[in-house]
């Protein structure tokens, strides 16, 4: 599942050097950031994966308000009523998670990757793993079949991530070429917005610390 972001680049790039055949799956949900489609092809066909879908989810649009859906909507640090971010769009990875253990199903894949986390997650209930593991026991039950969902970035703080992507030699380019930030600004980003502060601040925490961070990281990994 590749959205183009820092999180899903450093998982695809994660994928290709652990698996003989890598497919990208990227969803269009009339996303406020659309850049990031643009984004995740160029990625996709810079890094070489076999094949690379886009598929139109723009349904979600009508039925999800969101920050991330509505350009009328501010992007904003504040929680809602609810205690969720504004940025949350309800349903989102139910409904990617689905559609991605169904491609896999159609390749004959046994494995959905995601790059969501639990220790850095922005306050969003559908990154967290109790979530993930409901999932992939609808999706085994409901297609009767195998299928793991990985997360390999679910207990990295976001420093970690970035010491992932210098373990793989890909530091520059998932700082420089991904879209992570909210306002759909390539690279640095706007650095205001919530997933640009978190960005930032995990980089230089593991510029400042880089051995003992890389050394957490192999030591999970």
């Amino acid at each position: 599942m590749f959205s183009g972001g820092q999180d899903s680049t450093t998982c695809l790039i994660q994928a290709l050097n652990q698996y003989d055949e890598v497919h990208a799956i990227t969803f269009d949900y009339g996303q406020r950031h659309r850049q990031e489609i643009d984004v995740a092809k160029q990625l996709g066909q810079q890094l070489g994966v076999i094949s690379h879908k886009v598929l139109d989810v723009t349904v979600l649009n009508e039925l999800a308000i969101s920050a991330l859906t509505r350009d009328a909507i501010e992007v904003s640090n504040e929680l809602m009523a609810n205690g969720l971010p504004n940025t949350f769009v309800p349903g989102r990875n139910i409904l990617f998670l689905t559609l991605a253990g169904i491609y896999a199903y159609q390749l004959g894949a046994d494995t959905v990757i995601t790059g969501v986390c639990e220790t850095d997650f922005s306050g969003y209930p559908d990154c967290r793993d109790q979530f993930i593991k409901a999932m992939q026991s609808a999706l085994e039950q409901g297609m009767d079949r195998n299928l793991t969902i990985e997360t390999p970035l679910m207990w990295l703080n976001k420093a970690q991530t970035w010491a992932l992507a210098d373990k793989y030699h890909s530091l520059a380019l998932i700082r420089d070429s991904t879209l992570t930030c909210y306002n759909g600004i390539i690279g640095h980003g706007c650095g205001t917005c919530p997933a640009c502060l978190l960005r930032s601040q995990g980089l230089q925490d593991y510029l400042d610390n880089k051995t003992s961070v890389m050394a957490e990281l192999n030591r999970q990994c």
